[in-house]
């Protein structure tokens, strides 16, 4: 039986990859970080280490020690922990003196490179969650009006662009107006600093980065942000088809019908 190693961060998909790799037939090993991962990884791997950030030497020789060839990452990393107390290991502190800057291009691909450096290969999330990519068209009850597809063609553009620059992949539009862009804050608050903003009613774009590397680093939409649309009274939420994962989506649509909001893959 094959072995996949897992990096897990924040949220529920690591736990829904774990399963789906099981199911598959395969084994999974988990390196968990701790203060992020579900406690759940636990039960749904069939092995589970648990690290702190910064332990990037322990991650490859836990990894080595295991067999594993193949890894996959899952789960959202916060970059907002650059900057608090997390101590990096000596091979954590070397790959970050040889970044050229700290986007989050340069820290994943630095990151694989390390991995492959040690005959470790980074798999994307399409080889085992193709399924939960958005489909083109409206997937809600409610479409959106004219002028709200004014706003979400002009949003894209926008997010293309913030994208490309990689500085984040949600734009905040109103009235062919940008209100807020993603920055390291992340979707969530990017979404309710925006509808402060402009009062509500705003039109939400998130994309992949133009060449978007689909092993890191995916657009991810779900329930937890669907709060925060709840908050900024959102009335489309606009998902870039075929490269965004839509979590939990009979419930997001459930819940964007009882308020009245369009889910658009475009």
């Amino acid at each position: 039986m094959e072995s996949i190693g897992l990096i897990a961060g924040s949220g529920s998909l690591p736990l829904i990859l774990s399963e789906r790799i099981k199911r598959d037939g395969q084994r999974v090993v988990t390196i968990a970080l701790e203060g992020l991962s579900t406690r759940e990884l636990s039960r749904s791997s069939d092995k589970t280490h648990w690290i702190n950030i910064g332990e990037l030497g322990r991650l490859i020789n836990l990894f080595k020690t295991e067999g594993i060839k193949k890894v996959i990452m899952a789960g959202k990393v916060p970059k907002t922990l650059m900057f608090t107390d997390i101590k990096p290991d000596l091979r954590a502190t070397a790959l970050f003196l040889r970044l050229k800057n700290k986007k989050d291009d340069s820290i994943l691909l630095a990151l694989a490179e390390e991995l492959e450096s040690e005959g470790i290969v980074l798999e994307g999330l399409p080889v085992y969650l193709n399924h939960l990519f958005v489909t083109k068209g409206v997937l809600t009850s409610r479409s959106p009006s004219r002028e709200e597809m004014r706003d979400v063609e002009f949003g894209l553009e926008m997010a293309r662009e913030i994208g490309r620059l990689d500085i984040g992949q949600t734009v905040i539009v109103k009235g062919q107006a940008v209100l807020a862009v993603e920055a390291i804050e992340g979707t969530d608050e990017a979404i309710r600093r925006g509808s402060k903003l402009g009062r509500g009613d705003v039109v939400v774009i998130k994309v992949s980065k133009p060449g978007q590397d689909m092993r890191f680093d995916v657009p991810v939409v779900g329930l937890k942000t669907m709060d925060a649309l709840k908050d900024a009274r959102a009335k489309v939420l606009a998902l870039e088809s075929g490269k965004t994962i839509l979590l939990d989506k009979e419930e997001m649509i459930k819940e964007s019908d009882k308020i009245g909001m369009s889910i658009i893959g475009i």
